[in-house]
């Protein structure tokens, strides 16, 4: 009887799920396994592009996406148009809801939930009706044509000034990528202003003490301005109130503190972390529901044996989405499952005109800094990141969980490699 891996979400971890399913497929089909012919390996999301979720900071985000549907049809991939909104594990099904509002249910033998996360609105009065984000493509789009349009204002301190809410990760390179923006769009003499708010005492708090410094002056050297120990208590049309009492005038702010899985995981039963990622084991699977397995954002995994846990980022997205395609085609295909491990952790954090940083390891021991670095990370959301072409072998081999680059032959990039070639120790 045909059997039915469904994977919600197209994103780096529900993409690289279904090419890793389907090559282990593939493979056991060319060694005359018959119940590899019997599984079929099917995709939902509301469009077959992979969006550069990493890139949304950057100017003309409407272009930061690949379509994938080439590659999924190369592949051996089912691509349905839809979003799923209910999830039934009792009864092995999900049900969905097409582009033209027509609802439908599809049932499966495993699930892989990879419907990723978004950035988390609390509630602050005004920030649904008056701030903008990069969390999504829409998102992003929206902000970017709001940017271009202060062109058409004329000058006043809110126009002038954009206020990032938030001093993590995303908040540090949207401000940082500004005061380029603003330039082209104001012109190179424009008397701006970028303010980061960070409620914590110190600039990137989750990124630890050694890059911190770099990070400061980077800012501080592009003009940035950085109000840290401080919120924000509400916003509305005419700009930003802190917690100090402060009263920042601007017609751009920018939300980026918080991020939430997705809301389907709270469907699936189970144990969910503070981000409302679903507990899984060494394999990836929901332990209180065993055809179900998470990947990238929605999943809580051990990255190693110290307690380090994956993080939600692109990084290990693509890792988690492959182990657990091939767990879910291997309990299918009743041959062993194999265990998620990435002990390796790197971060890259863009600084705009300032260059960027580079770090290794949980600690994150600063690398390379400043312009030497900015290709490590120009390489990343330029070229690493994008899918591979429609090409079954390329592609199956890019997907294969021990992937590392090392085949010349296979056309797909590697960090290692490119980390090599710039004098970066691996």
């Amino acid at each position: 009887m045909p059997q039915r891996i469904v994977i919600v979400g197209s994103g780096f971890a529900g993409f690289w799920a279904a090419l890793s399913a389907r090559r282990l497929l593939a493979l056991n089909l060319e060694k005359g396994v018959p119940e590899a012919s019997n599984v079929e390996v099917v995709v939902i999301a509301p469009d077959a592009n992979l969006v550069m979720r990493p890139r949304l900071y950057e100017p003309n985000p409407a272009d930061m996406s690949a379509p994938v549907d080439d590659v999924y049809r190369a592949c051996g991939v089912r691509f349905v148009y839809g979003i799923v909104d209910t999830i039934r594990t009792a009864d092995l099904e999900v049900e969905m809801v097409d582009r033209a509002g027509v609802r439908s249910t599809m049932p499966y033998d495993k699930l892989i939930l990879a419907a990723g996360s978004r950035v988390v609105h609390p509630d602050v009065p005004g920030l649904t009706d008056s701030a903008f984000s990069v969390d999504q493509m829409e998102d992003a789009v929206k902000l970017d044509r709001h940017l271009q349009s202060l062109a058409s204002k004329p000058p006043s301190k809110g126009r002038n000034t954009v206020v990032v809410c938030g001093g993590g990760f995303t908040g540090v390179e949207v401000a940082a990528e500004l005061p380029g923006r603003l330039r082209a769009i104001l012109g190179e003499e424009a008397d701006f202003r970028v303010v980061v708010v960070e409620r914590n005492p110190v600039i990137s708090p989750d990124l630890g003490p050694e890059p911190r410094p770099h990070i400061a002056k980077a800012l501080k050297d592009l003009g940035v301005e950085s109000k840290l120990g401080t919120s924000v208590t509400s916003l509305d049309a005419g700009g930003v109130t802190l917690s100090s009492g402060e009263h920042i005038e601007t017609l751009t702010a920018i939300w980026t503190a918080g991020v939430a899985a997705t809301p389907l995981a709270k469907q699936v039963p189970g144990q969910k972390d503070e981000f409302g990622r679903l507990q899984v084991d060494q394999c990836l699977r929901v332990p209180s529901a065993k055809d179900v397995f998470a990947a990238g954002d929605a999943a809580s995994a051990a990255a190693d044996d110290s307690g380090h846990c994956a993080k939600m980022s692109c990084q290990h997205a693509g890792p988690l989405g492959k182990i657990a395609g091939y767990n879910a085609a291997a309990e299918l295909l009743n041959i062993p499952t194999i265990p998620y491990s990435q002990p390796v952790y790197r971060v890259c954090l863009d600084l705009g005109a300032a260059g960027a940083v580079i770090g290794k390891g949980w600690e994150v021991d600063v690398q390379s800094t400043g312009h030497s670095a900015k290709p490590v990370k120009q390489f990343i959301n330029r070229t690493l990141i994008y899918p591979p072409k429609a090409n079954a072998a390329d592609a199956f081999a890019a997907a294969d969980p021990a992937f590392d680059g090392s085949d010349p032959a296979v056309n797909h990039p590697t960090l290692s490699r490119f980390l090599e070639e710039h004098g970066i120790p691996v």
